[in-house]
């Protein structure tokens, strides 16, 4: 298991884009199908099974609707 995935601020990055999916009214089933992924793609990520990457997290950003860099600034506290 990689050392970042239970890193303050990659549990951080999950929660922020858990919290972003609700808030945008998304399951993790509708955000899938919009990333034209499977459900358990998302599961992944949102449990840290999964790390994200930068295009992974500018991808989730754009479908799901909210700013990375406010989300990175967010993060970077943590």
């Amino acid at each position: 298991m990689s050392r970042y995935r239970n890193s303050p601020r990659h549990e951080a990055l999950r929660s922020c884009i858990v919290e972003k999916r609700r808030k945008a009214g998304l399951r993790q089933i509708d955000l899938a199908k919009r990333l034209k992924r499977y459900q358990s793609y998302i599961t992944h990520i949102e449990t840290g099974q999964k790390e994200i990457g930068v295009v992974e997290l500018l991808e989730l950003a754009e479908v799901i609707g909210f700013d990375p860099i406010q989300a990175l600034k967010r993060i970077k506290r943590a």
